[in-house]
């Protein structure tokens, strides 16, 4: 592994020959899949009949300043997506976020979600399930169920799934402090209900350096966390291969403030940093690396975002090649999950969301997303209605079956302005890189991004960031219909959803019974046995999975832990 980045490609103009290689090539890919049946039937005709190609480029003959930096879709460097059949291949999955309340409310809500559309499923968590606590923790007390569901044991994990065929669907899951010990209990939910481990698909977030930098909904100092982290890489590259046990996430960094190409350089960072950390594990980079997600927002900027997803691809793409030395396509690929802005949802004229969030999705879908979250109109008030639900998953669909978007592969692939856009914001995002890569002793991507989590300097860029844009809305400069100019409204108040506070008083007295049911030396010995993998080299899954069995709790697993490895407390700011 070399220590500089790579460089922006660049070069000459591609000469004609090239061009009409590239297309050559991009051509026998699409015929390969029409063989192998992997492009679906299809009406791929304008709304007035007219029959479109399932890509476009350069006219015949042509030389294209630096075409190699655009390309065909399927190949490096993947500006114009990953595959050579675009959406006429798969269309995005349509992977709606839910969670509220209880287990069994959550449950009803997948079934729903499944029932009208939805191709996988996204868990949200509550907070005292994000910090590591259980429900009857006194820290828990009045959150329990109210931004998510509430998860405290292997039970709670098999009643969100009951009758949902986990070998069938993709499940993703957003968290990351308690993130291992909550899989943990979803891969005990998968035994349970007899489910081979090994077809068990989705993602998992994981990422720990983002709560650092953003969300701060840590567990415990960074060390212990990449430690669990590694050990969760290794567990699955042997036992559950198709599941991605990281999914490296922008999404919480641009929602804390902070500028397109900033959540784009910090996301690719932390991505480059869990390469670095597979490899000093020993893992293959051609089979870890694959396991890899990412998710990115889908902010209003409707062309400015599409820059960035295609910027992702490339930038990703060269530095795994470049610097890390992938050679298969599939270690080079970027694969991610996008949802749209919910900091651009306003309270005000709040049924106005459902236009940005068509926008942002169309944006999402243009950039070329894997997978897709619309947010609902009211969530900017309370936990989406289950009419506002519908509202968001149906967004996406009237996207996918109505607009022809999914017709042809990165349509605004050559535009002038995307294209600049999208050179424009790489090289933002390289420039950061390098300044991430001073920040650390030895030069490396790591050891910058935690010097960076520790000087507080990702904070004050985003702080500053934040407050640019702020301060622009609050002038008039940045103009927010229905916040700064369009006020007049004839709007009447939303009926917003709330999670009754019988739903906590419910499950502190199920986990009370669980408690009472289980066997409390099974626990106390599974528990001792996890420190003592703590303490040791060993990995610490399997310890964690033992103690999951016996129905110990999250709070257990994390108290445990904490007692070991300390809390981690952010250094002050000024």
């Amino acid at each position: 592994m070399v220590a500089d980045g790579p460089t922006a490609m660049g070069g000459p103009p591609s000469s004609p020959a090239s061009v009409s290689d590239g297309q050559a090539r991009w051509q026998e890919r699409y015929d390969a899949a029409v063989q192998a049946g992997a492009v679906r039937e299809g009406d791929f005709t304008t709304l007035s009949g007219v029959e479109v190609d399932p890509v476009y480029g350069p006219p015949p003959g042509s030389a294209v300043p630096d075409f190699a930096r655009i390309g065909w879709p399927g190949e490096f460097p993947f500006t114009r997506g990953l595959y050579a059949t675009g959406y006429r291949g798969k269309p995005w999955t349509i992977r709606q976020f839910a969670g509220f309340g209880n287990a069994h409310q959550t449950n009803e809500r997948y079934k729903a979600i499944l029932a009208s559309g939805g191709h996988g499923l996204s868990v949200a968590f509550d907070m005292p399930t994000l910090m590591g606590r259980d429900s009857d923790d006194p820290t828990a007390l009045g959150e329990v169920g109210h931004c998510g569901v509430a998860i405290d044991s292997a039970a709670d994990m098999a009643h969100l799934f009951a009758g949902i065929p986990l070998d069938e669907v993709t499940t993703s899951m957003t968290i990351s402090g308690p993130a291992v010990p909550v899989f943990c209990m979803y891969i005990v939910a998968a035994e349970r209900a007899g489910v081979d481990l090994g077809v068990l698909d989705g993602t998992l977030q994981t990422d720990i350096f983002k709560e650092y930098i953003a969300q701060k909904e840590w567990l415990f100092p960074p060390e212990p966390h990449l430690r669990l982290i590694g050990d969760l890489m290794e567990y699955c590259v042997t036992h559950i291969p198709r599941y991605k046990p990281i999914s490296v996430s922008g999404y919480h960094i641009r929602e804390a403030g902070a500028t397109a190409a900033q959540e784009l350089a910090y996301t690719l960072a932390d991505g480059f940093a869990y390469v670095e950390l597979g490899l000093s594990r020993g893992l293959d980079l051609e089979a870890f690396v694959p396991g890899l997600s990412f998710f990115f927002d889908a902010h209003i900027d409707f062309f400015e975002e599409i820059a960035k997803f295609r910027a992702a691809r490339r930038i990703w793409a060269r530095w795994l090649r470049d610097v890390y030395g992938a050679t298969s396509e599939r270690a080079q690929w970027l694969r991610f999950h996008t949802q749209t802005a919910g900091v651009s949802l306003t309270a005000q004229q709040p049924e106005l969301n459902i236009v940005r969030t068509a926008v942002e999705a169309l944006a999402a879908a243009l950039g070329g997303t894997n997978s897709l979250h619309t947010n609902a109109l009211d969530e900017v008030l309370a936990l989406p209605s289950a009419k506002a639900a519908e509202i968001a998953l149906r967004t996406q669909l009237v996207l996918m079956e109505e607009t022809g978007v999914t017709n042809v592969a990165d349509p605004l692939g050559g535009s002038w302005y995307v294209e600049a856009l999208t050179d424009q914001v790489e090289a933002e995002a390289e420039s950061i890189f390098a300044s991430i890569r001073q920040l650390g002793a030895d030069d490396t991507i790591t050891a910058g991004v935690l010097r960076g989590i520790d000087d507080g300097w990702f904070t004050s860029a985003i702080a500053e960031a934040a407050f640019q844009y702020q301060t622009a809305v609050e002038k008039g400069v940045k103009r927010v219909v229905g916040v700064n100019c369009h006020t007049t409204t004839v709007e009447e108040p939303l009926e917003i959803s709330r999670v009754s506070h019988e739903v906590e008083s419910e499950q502190r007295q199920a986990l009370t019974a669980r408690r009472v049911s289980r066997d409390p030396a099974a626990v106390t010995a599974a528990l001792h046995r996890l420190v003592g993998a703590a303490r040791s080299s060993d990995n610490m899954v399997p310890a964690m999975l033992d103690a999951v069995r016996v129905e110990a709790t999250l709070g257990e697993i994390c108290a445990a832990l904490r007692a070991e490895w300390g809390s981690y407390v952010e250094p002050a700011r000024f």
